[in-house]
């Protein structure tokens, strides 16, 4: 959970508004930092070299929780992070989304 508590410090908060079970507030945020979005990035960080661009292809659609920290991780570990979802590309560098989060 090194990625989680990193990106925490620079103010990630999970945003639980879009998991609809009624679950703690504590489980929620555990479902949101399990997603296989976050799960493969920290897979990418923790195999490949420091500068090396992580690659990730989901049949899903990215979720805002797994968007926002995605800007985070790229600036904290200073890795461009090229998501493919169900419904478009997204590159995050230096905290910012290519298209400046008009999504």
């Amino acid at each position: 959970n090194y990625m989680i508590l990193k990106i925490k410090e620079v103010g990630y908060v999970p945003d639980t508004k879009f998991v609809l079970q009624e679950l703690s507030a504590d489980v929620k945020r555990d479902i949101l930092y399990h997603h296989s979005e976050k799960l493969a990035i920290a897979f990418g960080l923790g195999r490949t070299k420091p500068g090396t661009i992580i690659r990730i292809t989901k049949n899903l659609r990215a979720c805002n929780d797994c968007h926002s920290a995605s800007k985070l991780i790229s600036k904290v570990f200073e890795r461009v992070l090229l998501v493919k979802d169900a419904n478009r590309f997204h590159v995050f560098q230096d905290g910012v989304w290519s298209c400046k989060d008009y999504w």
